[in-house]
């Protein structure tokens, strides 16, 4: 894929800085080939499946040539759903951050039309809505189409098949022949073609091939996670498979400067690249990972085109692309010299849904995995212990060892299997640090912490009501930061100064992980097992 970045597609400041923000260093090929086209005032027709960065295709040049002290409907965008109407209208307001004055507003069945009569009346430039609605308002008059001056069909082949063409056509038909008119459509079927010899003029074709790229060798899964567990959902992850070398890939510039820095403060060998660093520091960085050195690589999808590690074990999608292409690009760079790579995917809320235009797209299945526990976490790397070991075992005479061994415990009057297991518990904590540990001392005793119910471990927060916290407030930050549903959460005993709370027995360590460096209230808490009064 050749790069494009956004400075070279001449787009106006204020929509670059926008697109900045949003953290997108360079245009999809999509983008890259429709924008100079329509920019010019062509009418175009744009072959791109979903997930291709459409919407910013036709929205950056949309944006560019509306005329804001005009309080009329200049542009009009037609789209298949009201799911795809609500986002693209969401993403052209991304775009537009920093234009001041223009208004977008999302229109489609299903919503009270007189609440879309009311916000029509406040002078909206942009509206983005589905066929059916836009004829409604249009019969009403509650739609103006003589100001229009560039039109938009967004899958228009989906819009065909919903049986959307005689709207289609009516609402063509009724704006000025002077208008730009913009289609994308993912194929190419007849009727298609029919609109666009009857309603567009001279239009120019713009098409993006996509590469049929394969994913074999590559165990791919995801994750459902909320936004704010990502980073310990990583941890655990890293913990539990203990990548050699990883890369890891955020959307934006900004996400990779600040997982480098957590992670780098959770005492992990890691570092950053992306479009702002010069090339020497790049180069610095890629050499720091090629000789392990560093163990994991954050990077942006342009950063990124520089890395050819064959023996790299994992990829993390800490984000998910924009362009399904790039999940291929990105989880490419493990899986290779013929061994089985893995990589892992974060999903957050309807962001599964892209998943599954990415499956569709690598003719792939990716898994769904449960975040994993820290119990899960100890007991892999128990596993992968038990392996080296039986490795070592098999490679080496140990006859002087057991000798050693046995004049040990003779000594001391410990068994050889207490050593054995001190030995495992040893290179356990080197693993893991204390923490999992200390907590494990402490659920043994969990049976005297006073909790009401059997199975439970009573809980001692260092908030009360003195704080102005309340219950809701501790059960909304057990169940968020620690995944638990709320459920599960027993009784909650709450005082001045501080607060008891029952959780299940096999939960507690994830609550007391997972509440680490957590505020409530805007008050720093510590939370414990508590002590039997």
């Amino acid at each position: 894929m050749e790069t494009v970045r956004f400075e070279e597609l001449n787009v106006r400041p204020e929509i670059l800085r926008a697109v900045v923000e949003m953290g997108f260093e360079e245009a999809t090929p999509i983008q890259a080939k429709a924008i100079p086209v329509i920019m010019d005032g062509d009418d175009i027709v744009g072959q791109a499946q979903t997930g291709t960065g459409k919407t910013a295709a036709f929205g950056i040049p949309i944006l560019s040539k509306i005329d804001p002290k005009l309080k009329k409907t200049q542009s009009l965008i037609l789209c298949p759903t009201r799911e795809l109407a609500i986002q693209v209208a969401e993403e052209i307001r991304k775009l537009s951050k920093f234009l001041h004055g223009i208004k977008v507003l999302p229109i489609y069945g299903g919503q009270e039309i007189t609440k879309q009569i009311r916000s029509l009346k406040g002078g909206i430039q942009i509206i983005v809505g589905t066929p059916g609605r836009v004829m409604d308002h249009m019969r009403r008059k509650t739609i103006r189409l003589d100001h229009i001056k560039m039109v938009a069909l967004d899958e228009a082949d989906e819009m065909l098949n919903m049986g959307f063409r005689d709207e289609i056509e009516s609402i063509l038909s009724e704006i000025s022949e002077e208008r730009q008119t913009i289609l994308f459509s993912a194929t190419m079927p007849q009727a298609i073609m029919d609109i666009t010899k009857n309603y567009q003029k001279n239009a120019k074709v713009v098409k993006v091939v996509r590469k049929e790229l394969t994913v074999a060798n590559i165990d791919q899964y995801y994750y459902e996670v909320r936004p704010k567990n990502k980073l310990e959902v990583l941890c655990r992850l890293l913990d539990m498979y203990n990548p050699r070398l990883s890369v890891i890939f955020c959307n934006t510039k900004r996400q990779v400067d600040e997982l480098v820095s957590s992670l780098q403060g959770r005492g992990y060998f890691a570092d950053g690249i992306h479009g702002d660093l010069k090339q020497q520091q790049r180069d610095r960085v890629m050499g720091s990972f090629r000789t392990g050195k560093i163990e994991i690589l954050v990077a942006t999808d342009v950063a990124a085109r520089g890395i050819d590690v064959d023996d790299v074990d994992a990829v993390f999608n800490y984000d998910i692309p924009q362009d399904e292409e790039y999940y291929v690009h990105r989880i490419g760079r493990t899986g290779r010299a013929g061994r089985v790579g893995k990589a892992f995917s974060f999903v957050v809320g309807k962001e599964v849904y892209k998943l599954k235009d990415i499956q569709r797209y690598c003719k792939t299945k990716i898994k769904a995995k449960p975040i994993p526990s820290m119990d899960d976490v100890m007991a892999t790397k128990l596993d992968k212990i038990f392996e080296d070991l039986d490795e070592y075992i098999k490679s080496v005479n140990l006859n002087d060892y057991i000798d050693l061994v046995n004049e040990y415990v003779d000594e001391k009057d410990y068994t050889a299997l207490e050593l054995a297991a001190a030995f495992v518990k040893m290179k356990m904590e080197e693993n893991l640090g204390t923490d999992s540990f200390d907590m494990d001392r402490e659920l043994d005793d969990a049976d005297q912490t006073g909790a009401t119910e059997p199975g439970m471990v009573r809980l001692f927060i260092n908030i009360g009501k003195n704080h102005k916290a309340s219950p809701k407030d501790i059960l909304g930050a057990i169940a968020g930061e620690s995944g638990i549903p709320g459920k599960l959460v027993g009784t909650i005993d709450m005082f001045d100064k501080y607060t008891f709370v029952e959780v299940p027995r096999e939960v507690a360590k994830d609550v007391l992980h997972g509440m680490k460096n957590v505020k409530i209230k805007g008050k720093n808490i510590h939370v414990e097992i508590a002590n039997k009064k």
